[in-house]
């Protein structure tokens, strides 16, 4: 039996070996394409599940190999595709509710984003609060802190990526405050 007809029978064994057999490969095709270990194995992770939630439209005549990569640079466009849409919209509400800097208001509001940042910082573990430091108020690249830290690249980015998450959890209910009052 070949190994796309097997995948199309639901065979795990069959994925198994080729999730094994592959993985590596695809996880650098990416980290090559994007330079990021965080981004590799997102989209690595992705790659594999897309070819089993779709198994059933996999095409019988072209190998697993050329399917698989296909899948990746697809998968990798989408990512990198809403990577950038999140982080135009970022910009666009933070271009929006930025305020002249001679209106009392405004620094009076950029004060008290202040104090939340750093209190949102002290609620972090030490760890990631040291790494989110290093890369976002002293500009170190994360082999930089990796090196400094002895972390690897991926715990570097798993710490800024935890981070970031909670300092937007926790300065959420206060930017929505923010662009409610300034709205007008």
């Amino acid at each position: 039996m070949n190994t796309i007809a097997a995948l199309k029978q639901g065979n795990l064994l069959v994925f198994n070996e080729v999730y094994y057999s592959w993985h590596k490969r695809i996880y650098y095709f990416i980290l090559q394409k994007t330079k990021s270990s965080f981004i590799a194995e997102e989209v690595a992770q992705l790659t594999f599940i897309k070819c089993w939630n779709y198994r059933e439209s996999l095409a019988d005549d072209l190998d697993v190999e050329r399917q698989l990569f296909r899948i990746a640079r697809t998968t990798l466009i989408d990512y990198l595709r809403k990577e950038t849409v999140y982080k135009e919209k970022v910009i666009h509400v933070i271009e929006r509710y930025t305020l002249p800097t001679d209106d009392f208001w405004g620094k009076l509001a950029e004060k008290e984003l202040q104090h939340k940042l750093a209190d949102a910082l002290e609620e972090m573990p030490p760890m990631r609060r040291k790494v989110f430091e290093m890369s976002r108020f002293k500009g170190m690249s994360h082999q930089q802190i990796a090196h400094e830290l002895s972390l690897s690249s991926r715990t570097v980015e798993t710490h800024i990526f935890q981070a970031i998450k909670q300092i937007k959890h926790y300065l959420g209910l206060f930017l929505w405050l923010l662009a409610w009052i300034f709205r007008f």
